[in-house]
């Protein structure tokens, strides 16, 4: 047995002793596994054997007394066990490359460290930083995902979150309306035609952001009862976008992140009619900790911008 393989057995040895916890050696491992798609490619990246790979794997499943994977053909594919296992897991392992990012980058005093989810990213953020880049050339920006699920472990200067505004540890202050208004596409009008009423936008095809609860409640807020709303739901606003933009049919998304597009006529605001889900887009800092100068000035320029 090569050396590597030998210590990868005796580590999930030990971690099997732990009276409450999984052997985590294998739950990284089969995190790869999810991730990358494959054995081969988990093996490659850890820089182990594909048979230590497999082993670990085979560790986890009788940990968990359950596979979490099935074969088709010649590939290895994730079971429902495995793909809803991955996504309860996945989180876990964000968070903790986030904080190995930030203890090897937080001695460059120039540096500041914001993190956001994807679609504030891209609807707000980055279209903004440009400006912000050019005014301040000599601080570095490192833009990372934000653990929106899970805020607790967030190792980030500063953080963009969606809630209610209350983070233990944190301060927070509103910074954008989490109003929705529907949408749709160009396109689609063009293949739809106009939609002149909400009774006639409970007939056309819905897609639901996050949730199902949202579509009912607007509907409600319009007098208009649909026995009906299915239509395909997604995780988050950033895949409701591209199901949006391809024509899929209309959905409720938050305006000011959609901002560039409406603007630009891709997407089409179908009425003027938003509803509050008592959620918003908050700038937190941690309580207790002294910002760099660096951070206190994105701070500024962020709150100079939602106020335009």
């Amino acid at each position: 047995m090569k050396k590597t393989e030998q210590l990868v057995t005796a580590v999930a040895a030990e971690e099997s002793t732990l009276p409450h916890d999984p052997p985590l050696r294998a739950v990284r491992i089969f995190e790869a596994i999810a991730r990358l798609g494959s054995i081969s490619n988990a093996a490659r990246e850890l820089h182990i054997s594909s048979s230590a790979v497999s082993h670990q794997l085979k560790v986890l499943e009788n940990y968990l007394q359950q596979p979490l994977t099935h074969r088709q053909g010649r590939q290895l594919i994730l079971n429902q066990e495995g793909r809803e296992y991955y996504r309860s897991i996945r989180s876990a392992f964000t968070v903790l490359r986030q904080a190995t990012e930030h203890l090897f980058t937080q001695g460059r005093t120039r540096q500041v460290t914001i993190s956001l989810i994807p679609l504030f990213g891209m609807g707000w953020f980055i279209p903004r930083l440009p400006h912000f880049m050019r005014a301040n050339s000599q601080t570095e920006i490192n833009v990372v995902y934000a653990n929106h699920r899970n805020y607790l472990s967030d190792a980030s200067d500063i953080s963009i979150r969606f809630g209610n505004g209350q983070w233990k540890g944190y301060q927070s202050e509103k910074l954008l309306s989490g109003q929705m208004v529907p949408v749709c596409s160009r396109e689609f009008l063009r293949l739809h035609g106009h939609i002149d009423t909400p009774q006639q936008l409970a007939q056309m095809p819905i897609l639901h952001d996050e949730e199902r609860s949202s579509w009912p409640q607007w509907f409600a807020l319009q007098n208009v009862r649909r026995v009906r709303l299915d239509g395909p739901l997604f995780e988050d606003g950033l895949l409701t976008l591209a199901a949006v933009q391809s024509g899929l049919g209309c959905a409720l998304m938050r305006e000011p992140l959609i901002a560039p597009y409406l603007r630009s006529g891709e997407l089409v605001k179908i009425f003027d009619l938003p509803i509050d889900d008592g959620r918003d887009y908050y700038l937190c800092v941690r309580q207790n900790v002294e910002m760099s100068p660096e951070g206190k000035l994105l701070q500024k320029w962020l709150r100079r911008e939602a106020q335009q």
